[in-house]
């Protein structure tokens, strides 16, 4: 078998994610037959270096042994048991294990991160019913927010391109002044651009804070509005403004988790502890499903009654699954062995020496990096105008061709790397990475020296 044939049996039995599937007609999805550390392979051996961490998820490269062998123990021993009623060793080690690592507890388990926004959202909303305030049932986002695109993880999410179609089904929340520093005023710092914006929540705290549940935040980065990086000045005055106004804080760590900014948690660098912390994408290293919401005593203590609708009735058949919380486990101790947060302050250090090039070309603005994200917005280089339509599309199949696994978000080509690079796939990265702009920049009938 070849990859055109069965990327063909593809499209005709599987309907793709985040895919307008008549594109496909002339760009066929890439079939991937297998994947060793930093590295993707296909049916005809080419490779490619997933510079996204496929999504965002894979922290430790594919295929860890460590991961691989804690998952085969695991399956020798039990491979699941609903969680309603029972309970097994890796949900109660895990579950203790996150609790240590963020100060919050009573971890509830879901499939994804849009299920795990969900919990928090009801959680919060009935925390406010069961002490005798239902009219707090309101939620809060950021503009430019994304948190998923389930129907009420859309409700904070504010991407058009997701929640349009989907609009009549979707309870709105109020949206309020995004912190992206790109948005800063002339003579304004990235700080200032983050309180000016806390500003703008403030104002709607005072008005509606008396019907308002929780404000939901992806800390320090907005990763679906273009990798929109805020100071840590929005998450300090957020928590005050919640305390004061008694409105909860998710912190949305569902991305930004597990090292991925430079802290084990994004919002550990603003020194504050929200109300809930939703967790996914890395928690299992990028090997099974898991998502999980943990929270203070104050909000599990409101649901402990004898009264059965008092308690928190959600569920997946797959809660808390043993596989997954093993694969967890053994995803967090891998952060322990290689001293992860350290070592990848190191590496970030030879990346930003691979990329530098890429930064100073000449279509790219904006050049940035968090921990283990960087970006770079692109536009036309001379004349300012944006790309034109489809730049992301044009983008990908280039860095394909250039042996490299990056998606840009609109205008804006961002990498998030696995965390086990080593200088020559660095520079394999980075230079496929400069090709493909240049490639896609052609494309266009655009030139740069």
């Amino acid at each position: 078998m070849n990859n055109a044939s069965l990327a063909q049996r593809s499209l005709r039995h599987v309907w793709h994610p985040c895919t307008q599937m008549k594109l496909h007609e002339t760009q066929p999805p890439l079939p991937i037959a297998r994947a060793e550390g930093v590295w993707l392979y296909d049916l005809e051996g080419g490779r490619y270096l997933d510079g996204i961490s496929s999504w965002w998820v894979n922290l430790f490269g594919h295929g860890h042994p460590h991961i691989k062998a804690a998952l085969k123990d695991q399956l020798d021993r039990l491979d699941h048991i609903m969680l309603a009623g029972f309970t097994h060793s890796p949900v109660v080690e895990l579950s203790e294990r996150l609790g240590a690592l963020t100060g919050l507890g009573h971890a509830f388990y879901g499939s994804d991160g849009a299920s795990a926004t969900e919990i928090a959202l009801k959680m919060s909303a009935h925390y406010w019913r069961n002490t005798g305030r239902p009219e707090k049932c309101r939620f809060i986002g950021l503009a430019g927010g994304y948190h998923g695109e389930t129907v009420g993880a859309l409700a904070v999410t504010d991407i058009a391109l997701f929640r349009e179609a989907y609009a009549p089904l979707v309870r709105l929340a109020a949206t309020v002044p995004s912190p992206d520093a790109r948005l800063a005023m002339p003579g304004e710092s990235a700080a200032d651009a983050a309180r000016r914006a806390a500003g703008g929540l403030k104002d709607w705290l005072e008005q509606h804070h008396r019907q308002t549940a929780v404000l939901i935040v992806e800390p320090m980065v907005q990763c679906a509005a273009g990798m929109a990086i805020h100071d840590s000045a929005y998450l300090r005055e957020a928590r005050a403004l919640c305390d004061r106004y008694e409105v909860h804080l998710i912190a949305d760590e569902i991305a930004t988790g597990f090292g991925r900014t430079g802290t084990m948690f994004a919002h550990q660098q603003a020194g504050i502890r929200p109300d809930f912390i939703c967790l996914s994408k890395g928690l299992t290293g990028g090997t099974l499903a898991l998502s999980a919401v943990l929270t203070t005593d104050t909000v599990y203590d409101a649901f402990y009654n004898d009264e059965v609708a008092r308690g928190f009735l959600h569920s997946h058949s797959y809660t808390g699954n043993p596989l997954a919380c093993r694969a967890a486990l053994a995803t967090l101790e891998l952060f322990e062995q290689t001293d992860a947060l350290r070592r990848n302050a190191e590496l970030a250090q030879t990346l930003d020496r691979a990329f530098a090039p890429l930064a100073r070309h000449p279509s790219v603005r904006h050049a940035r990096r968090l921990g283990m994200i960087w970006a770079w917005d692109i536009d036309e280089g001379f004349d300012g105008r944006p790309p034109q339509a489809g730049f992301a599309g044009r983008y990908a199949r280039h860095a394909l061709a250039h042996g490299v696994l990056l998606r840009p978000i609109g205008n804006t080509l961002y990498a998030m790397p696995p965390y086990v690079l080593d200088a020559q796939t660095a520079a394999h990265l980075a230079s496929g990475a400069l090709a493909a702009l240049n490639a896609t920049l052609a494309d266009a009938g655009r030139t740069h020296g």
